[in-house]
């Protein structure tokens, strides 16, 4: 819609510029042959005494024939030869037919003597009426603004501005050329209204051009704008409505004319000089020294050419005076306005002359067609004169429409024949390749096949590629093709001049000038990054209403601009390439997705081999679908053998009769099953086609029957490592089947997980051994308070008995003996009531600084052992807390032996060492203690279950998973609290809090 509007406004103003040379034209033959007699006399419409209109001298030019014949201003004109005078428009009438430089006989009445009217006969010698050369002069003014007006308007017709500088230039070759000859016939008119109008609205379009150029200012943006031509309208409606008799005044024609010729001068002088003061204004406030220079010399055409027209003739004619010889030459100053406008266009926006002679050639052409057709029309009509405006009016709308389609005839004629013969051909072929990019999916391939053939068609320099990425809003250069210049994506290139809201092409006509007008809003960087890549044109790549891309290409090889249907010709290919990128685009993310979900596959089967529980899926026949790692450790059998054959020939048989009791319909669970060891020797049977399959799991051979055939085996897994080589005894495992579901909810199969629990179970049972031993404690104390006697009694009569005996008696040395003997006994059974004494519980005041610093000591050596390196931030002013010394310390103890082996373990981190560090303070009310360590840390899953019973990180008989269980119950037994922080191979932090002592307050 945007092409259409373009090419439509383009080839109205063509049409309007054609009607206007030609109604130009036209009116130049008439002012030559029209030779209006001059009489030097103002005759005026005045109503006598007794009612009657009569025509009255109102002025008599000084020296004019109507003086020199007798004539005075007041007297009556009656009539002109034979042609009498009833209406001042009658004088100019009869003048036209009477000619100049011929005697005319005038009969006028004059108050004479005694108030009597007297009618007198006054031979006028005609003059012709003055002002031809100042009119021819005009001509030529107004062909100079035309001139500028295409100049520009050919060269950059999509740039800002162009079209609305072209619209002025326009409307000042109309001022500046129609010129009211007094003939009074309809081709007149036309003439003369057409010089109204454009009197009014060029000065107002300058003053326009002048407050948004280059940019609009805030007073006059959007619909303001609409305001600048408001007194313009109303002046041309209240023009028309006085010409016409629908606003009838009291004064006759010719004086409301002078009137309104002495306000509209007035208007035009005023509007232009303020356009003049609107570009000073503006020329200050510019930063581009460009800006700067064409304001300066727009202001100074208004000034040269306007001030002294509006001294020299403006002013005089509104104060009264007649326009005289000297006055008309007033117009001579009028031709500075152009000239610096076009010294301003080419001194400071220097144009392509190839370019406009080619494009200017087909538009010249075009109308000629367009004249000619029009000429043919009128002539058919009959003479120009006679011609009603409306049919004139009619011709031109006809014209509109015909312009367009013959100029690109035109053009195409001639770049096939005249201009691009030589590579015409390869056009038609770069159109035919336009239509087959959207086969390619390689993007760069697909690049670099536009880019050669846009380089060999067009003879290119230099072609880039520009793309923008999903979601972001700057473009990226993707491909760059050259001879000379080395340009890569890797380059950092501001291309921040590329918006994505971008519809229009964009150009630059001097890469190299980094001053340009265009460019002065933006970044140093962004004009450097213009000249590095110097590419002329811009075209969006748009698809779908939004622009992907961008295609930049530059001038031709030898240094010319493209010509406007090779633009035109990018212009289509871009969209191809953008739908070409888009597809390509598309294709590669269809790969992402695809590499994706064969990641996401490949990342499930990971996590399930992951698992440390033996995965079976079978479908609802009992095949196998699924067989993972742990279930080929557990049996020994591969995955890629146990998959499609039944459950029941890869299970031990009593594990298969169980599996088949449940229904199968909801979760169940068998505990502590025991599952066959799966030993190298051990062979196992799976009945398919018919037959049997023999496996030893050593990798040896195997053999099959069924059908006929036979195969070999060797008892691999899916990764090649012999798994069934590995003797395992027999295992303990807890069983859960679940039934496998589809999205649906519908049943697919069932579901098998086996747990090994054989290692809790050993542990288990090494718990029941403790207790055991615990039984055997407590018997021992009571063995030993009943034993505790008879060895006091024993002792005492030994004692008694060596009393009674001489020293030197040899049974003296026996009865000590026994006493020794006895206390031996003795110290053995108080150690055996020492080891089950259970002490009761006492709490009192603790230092806890005191408990941390005692047990660090106490495993010292086992800290300096591991290569750990305590940290202690101790805070001296920690309030005490109520508790037992032993369990306290029992809590340190867990805590800091649980950080030493975890950062002993594998997988923690070793650039920062071994570091504990313990550390306490007061947290508003609650004393606080952190232990913290370097260790491996704990997973996220793990952490919510570390306080459980016998849960435990640590490898196999490492721990029993009770240190952290008795530590939280020994923290919540004395009112405290404890949370945990980690994060996988960054270490874990623990937090204790426990309420101070509160000590009484003595008044």
């Amino acid at each position: 819609m945007n092409d259409l509007k373009g090419q439509l406004v383009s080839a109205l103003l063509v049409v309007l510029t054609a009607a206007g040379l030609i109604c130009a034209g036209i009116n130049f033959q008439h002012q030559r042959r029209t030779r209006l007699a001059d009489d030097g006399a103002i005759w005026v419409d005045r109503t006598s005494e007794s009612g009657t209109r009569q025509v009255v001298a109102l002025h008599l030019v000084e020296g004019g024939a109507a003086q020199f014949a007798g004539i005075k201003p007041g007297d009556v004109l009656v009539k002109i030869e034979s042609f009498p005078i009833a209406a001042e428009t009658d004088v100019t009438r009869v003048l036209a037919r009477v000619g100049a430089y011929r005697d005319a006989q005038y009969t006028v009445r004059r108050t004479g003597m005694g108030g009597a009217e007297v009618e007198i006969k006054a031979k006028v010698v005609l003059r012709e009426q003055s002002g031809g050369s100042a009119r021819f002069y005009q001509y030529g003014v107004g062909l100079f603004y035309l001139a500028i007006g295409l100049f520009v308007y050919f060269r950059r017709a999509r740039a800002a501005h162009a079209t609305h500088f072209y619209v002025l230039c326009l409307a000042s070759f109309v001022l500046s050329t129609f010129h009211y000859t007094g003939v009074l016939s309809g081709f007149d008119k036309v003439i003369y209204w057409g010089n109204v109008v454009a009197g009014l609205f060029a000065p107002t379009i300058f003053l326009h051009f002048c407050l948004t150029f280059p940019e609009e200012r805030a007073a006059v943006r959007g619909k303001k704008q609409a305001l600048l031509y408001v007194p313009a309208l109303l002046i041309t409606m209240a023009w028309l409505g006085v010409t016409s008799g629908v606003v009838r005044v009291s004064m006759s024609m010719v004086e409301l004319r002078w009137l309104m010729d002495r306000g509209w001068l007035l208007f035009l002088s005023a509007v232009y000089l303020t356009g003049a003061v609107a570009a000073t204004l503006a020329s200050r406030r510019a930063s581009d020294p460009i800006v700067r220079q064409q304001l300066k010399w727009l202001r100074n055409g208004a000034v040269l050419g306007v001030v002294p027209f509006t001294c020299l003739y403006a002013i005089p004619y509104i104060f009264g005076a007649v326009p005289g010889p000297y006055m008309n030459l007033a117009v001579l100053s009028l031709i500075f306005v152009p000239l610096t406008w076009a010294y301003a266009i080419l001194r400071y926006r220097l144009m392509d002359v190839d370019v406009i002679f080619q494009q200017g050639f087909a538009y010249t052409l075009a109308t000629l067609g367009v004249m000619g057709l029009f000429y043919t029309l009128v002539l058919t009509r009959g003479p120009v004169d006679e011609l009603d405006p409306s049919v004139i009016a009619l011709l031109i709308v006809g014209a509109t429409f015909v312009f367009q389609p013959l100029r690109n005839s035109i053009q195409e004629l001639l770049d096939r024949h005249v201009f691009y013969k030589d590579r015409y051909d390869y056009r038609q072929t770069l159109e035919e390749f336009a239509r087959e990019l959207s086969s390619e999916t390689d993007m760069d391939a697909m690049l670099v096949s536009v880019a050669d053939r846009l380089r060999r068609t067009l003879y290119i320099k230099n072609v880039g590629f520009f793309l923008l990425p999903e979601g972001a809003e700057t473009f990226e250069l993707i491909k760059y093709v050259s001879e000379e210049n080395r340009l890569t994506p890797a380059d950092r290139l501001d291309l921040s001049f590329l918006r994505p809201q971008a519809a229009e092409p964009l150009f630059f006509e001097q890469t190299g000038r980094t001053l340009d007008v265009v460019m002065r809003d933006w970044e140093p960087s962004a004009r450097l990054t213009i000249a590095r890549l110097d590419l002329t044109y811009y075209l969006p790549c748009r698809v779908r209403g939004r622009t992907i891309a961008f295609m930049g290409v530059s001038r031709s090889s030898t240094g010319d601009f493209l010509s406007g249907e090779d633009l035109e010709l990018l212009t289509t290919l871009s969209g191809s390439v953008g739908i070409a990128i888009e597809n390509a685009r598309l294709y590669r993310s269809l790969q992402r997705k695809v590499e994706e979900n064969e990641r996401l596959k490949e990342f499930n089967e990971n996590i399930v081999e992951s698992l440390n529980v033996g995965i079976v899926a079978a479908g609802l026949d009992d095949c196998v679908e699924s067989w993972n790692g742990q279930m080929e450790e557990l049996t020994g059998i591969p995955r890629a053998r146990a998959a499609g054959h039944p459950v029941r020939s890869l299970l031990p048989a009593a594990l298969v009769n169980q599996l088949d009791a449940l229904d199968g319909e909801t979760v169940e669970h068998l505990y502590k099953v025991q599952f066959p060891p799966a030993r190298a020797e051990e062979a196992f049977s799976v009945v398919a086609n018919g037959g049997v399959i023999h496996s030893n799991g050593d990798g040896g051979s195997s053999q099959a029957n069924g059908n006929g055939g036979n195969g070999h085996a060797n008892g691999k897994t899916s990764n090649g490592n012999a798994k069934g080589a590995k003797e395992r005894g027999a295992r303990v495992v807890n069983v859960a089947v679940a039934p496998l579901v589809a999205r649906d909810q519908k049943k697919i199969g069932r579901l098998i997980l086996f747990d090994d629990v054989t290692e809790r179970s050993e542990l288990e049972q090494r718990l029941m051994q403790t207790d055991k031993l615990s039984s055997i404690g407590l018997l021992a104390a009571g063995v030993a308070h009943e034993v505790n006697t008879p060895l006091a009694v024993i002792s005492s009569y030994a004692q008694m008995l060596a009393k009674q005996i001489a020293a030197d008696d040899p049974k003296n040395r026996l009865l000590e003996k026994i006493a020794k003997q006895t206390f031996r006994a003795s110290e053995i059974v108080n150690s055996l009531l020492n080891f089950s004494r259970t002490s009761k519980t006492e709490f009192e005041e603790v230092d806890l600084n005191r408990v941390i610093r005692e047990t660090l000591s106490l495993i010292e050596h086992q800290l300096d052992k591991s290569g750990v390196e305590v940290r202690e931030e101790l805070d001296e002013t920690l309030p005490a807390v109520r508790g037992n010394f032993g369990k306290m310390q029992q809590v340190f103890l867990n805590l800091f032996l649980n950080a030493r082996d975890a950062m002993e373990a594998e997988g923690a981190p070793h650039e920062g060492g071994r570091i504990l560090t313990v550390s306490t303070r007061t947290a508003g009310a609650q004393a606080r203690i952190e232990v913290a360590d370097t260790g491996k840390g704990i997973d996220a899953g793990d952490l919510a279950r570390i306080y459980d019973p016998f849960f435990t990180t640590k490898g196999a008989r490492k721990g029993t998973g009770l240190g952290l269980a008795v530590t939280y119950g020994i923290v919540r037994e004395h009112g405290g609290t404890i949370e945990a922080e980690s994060r996988p191979g960054e270490g874990t932090r623990f937090s204790l809090e426990f309420p101070p002592i509160r000590k009484p307050v003595h008044a």
